[in-house]
């Protein structure tokens, strides 16, 4: 599968922050049946490179990445893990040039139109808008279409079911990054048929908002 084509389908990326390993699995199988095969898996925990590889393994049909990678020695351990993409919180050239290489889908984080700008000399047109609702949400982004029309976002960072709708109503969203359907407690509490709920309610949004974008051009 293509990564961003698949992003690109979905509209969400379930950003993931998981403490134990062996709820890799089921936290998967949850989001897949509820229609949102996807997992970004940050490195913010030691079980991280152990989740993402149950998962690259176990379950092939979810697309799975790693998320807050901050050096190029993180990137490597995610990649030899399995991750089909990877996303950072900032624009770190090193990593950057790391996944390039390798022929890994980069996302870094960006947030002033300098660091868009060093993204584009780095030859990348889709970003993570990282933090979104704070620098501005939906509002950022529709002024940020103007000088950088041919870059698209993936905005992450206070995005939830209630202002969902207004980042993917605009043409240079690819998708909205967003932990709410599956967050840190309700996995640690193995609540994988709540997270397949919330996944689908999710995806029934995203799918709704689309609609209506479509309808509007």
């Amino acid at each position: 599968m293509d990564p961003l084509n698949t992003i690109r389908s979905l509209g969400i990326v379930p950003v993931i922050v998981i403490d134990d390993a062996t709820d890799a699995l089921p936290l998967a199988t949850a989001l897949a049946a509820g229609g949102l095969p996807c997992a970004e898996i940050t490195f913010r925990t030691p079980a991280a490179e152990d989740a993402l590889r149950i998962i690259a393994e176990e379950r092939p049909d979810v697309l799975v990445g790693a998320g807050t990678v901050l050096t190029q020695h993180q990137a490597a351990m995610a990649r030899h893990a399995g991750a089909e993409f990877i996303v950072a919180p900032g624009f770190d050239r090193g990593v950057v040039d790391y996944c390039l290489t390798h022929g890994i889908p980069v996302f870094p984080g960006v947030c002033t139109p300098t660091e868009i700008g060093c993204a584009l000399d780095a030859g990348l047109s889709v970003l993570k808008l990282f933090p979104a609702e704070p620098l501005g949400g939906a509002a950022y982004l529709k002024a940020a279409s103007a000088p950088f029309g041919g870059v698209e976002f993936i905005p992450t960072g206070g995005v939830n079911a209630d202002n969902l709708a207004g980042y993917l109503a605009l043409d240079n969203v690819v998708a909205c990054g967003g932990s709410w359907m599956a967050p840190k407690s309700w996995i640690a509490a193995k609540q994988f048929d709540r997270i397949e709920t919330e996944s689908r309610k999710a995806l029934e949004a995203a799918r709704a908002a689309r609609a209506a974008r479509g309808r509007a051009a």
